[in-house]
């Protein structure tokens, strides 16, 4: 079996709460930049109307466990989730194995 030799791909799976996805949405795309400037790359990220889940993924290039740590005690993540009421009822978060990509 070939497999994608990449990065680790971080996949991010969240239930939502009722009626917050656009909310959560909005506020997402502000969390992007601060991620980006800690070194992550987002691959993709969907909605799924029909479940109420947001999935996305995420990956980095370098030592990822040691970038996340160093991103998840950063003072910019702490003020994107500053005030932030909570949206997401249950979060699956794995590493995963890309078998096929087709973003560059």
């Amino acid at each position: 079996m070939l497999r994608c030799a990449m990065s680790t791909v971080q996949l991010r799976r969240y239930q939502l709460q009722p009626g917050e996805m656009d909310a959560f949405v909005t506020w997402w795309h502000n969390l992007v930049p601060v991620r980006e400037q800690y070194g992550f790359r987002v691959l993709f990220a969907l909605v799924d109307e029909s479940t109420n889940q947001f999935v996305w993924a995420v990956t980095h290039g370098g030592d990822f466990d040691e970038a996340e740590s160093v991103y998840n005690a950063s003072p910019e993540r702490a003020a994107v989730f500053a005030g932030t009421p909570r949206r997401i009822a249950e979060a699956f978060v794995s590493k995963v194995t890309v078998e096929h990509a087709a973003w560059a």
